[in-house]
């Protein structure tokens, strides 16, 4: 029988040859591409023998070896056999493991393309006098009660993103008192 590797179950990641079961119990981390920790179970296929469950980095030579050692010993096949056969799993988990980051990676989102009229409206808006008086009552009425000052303060800060040195902040306040909801709150209002 040919080696087949199953993944269609997130949580146990199936790998098979003609002699070996090998599942990892929980499925695999996709962060942290320098370790390939698994929780291991191996089933010797037709066999009475029971099987081994252990926990383990792939990527961890000493690990590894001694691993391979416990499995011989108890299910009486050779080193060589496991050492393959883990390498083989290892080598597809790897696969797998880079097609999963790689399906989740976050769509980044397109920047609002204006039609003619928002843009003429845009620019009325900015050319009109009161600017900033004008965006602290659009921010009050967008929900963000209070911290008139601090709220347009933010959200001249945040508009900074798009220069080439953008500004910072650092809200500094007693414990409670709405530091980070009014940051959340004006970052609501910013575009995506």
């Amino acid at each position: 029988m040919p080696s087949q590797f199953n993944k269609s179950n997130a949580e146990s990641l199936r790998y098979q040859n003609g002699i070996l079961k090998l599942t990892a119990l929980g499925g695999i981390k996709l962060d942290g591409l320098d370790r390939m920790r698994v929780t291991l179970k191996v089933e010797l296929k037709q066999s009475s023998i029971p099987p081994i469950r252990h926990n383990l980095d792939l990527y961890n030579d000493n690990q590894l070896e001694k691993f391979i050692r416990k499995v011989s010993e108890r299910m009486e096949i050779a080193t060589s056999v496991i050492a393959a056969s883990l390498a083989e799993l290892t080598e597809q988990l790897e696969i797998y493991r880079l097609e999963e980051i790689k399906n989740k990676q976050p769509e980044i989102p397109q920047a609002p393309v204006l039609g003619a009229d928002q843009r003429k409206e845009a620019i009325d808006f900015l050319k009109a006098p009161g600017l900033m008086k004008r965006t602290g009552d659009l921010l009050g009425a967008s929900g963000i009660i209070g911290e008139e000052l601090n709220r347009l303060l933010i959200y001249a800060i945040f508009t900074s993103r798009k220069c080439a040195q953008p500004l910072h902040v650092v809200c500094f306040g007693s414990s409670g008192t709405g530091k980070t909801h009014l940051q959340s709150a004006v970052g609501d209002v910013m575009p995506e």
